[in-house]
């Protein structure tokens, strides 16, 4: 993986701080690797795109069913 996609992954720890499922309220925890913020209380995960959570319902991966 490139630096600049490496960068791309990154999320500001203060920003993770305060975020949470928009489901459950429930905090999340963040998969560098995957680019996602995870919900393991809703069984979600919510992608990063350039560094910014997209926290919409209906852009989440269902953990489920994969």
């Amino acid at each position: 993986m490139s630096a600049q996609a490496k960068q791309d992954k990154l999320i500001d720890p203060a920003l993770l701080e305060i975020l949470v499922c928009p489901v459950t309220k429930q905090p999340l925890t963040y998969d560098q690797e995957a680019g996602e913020l995870i919900s393991q209380a809703a069984r979600l995960a919510f992608p990063v795109r350039d560094g910014i959570p997209i926290m919409l319902i209906e852009e989440a991966r269902d953990l489920e069913n994969g």
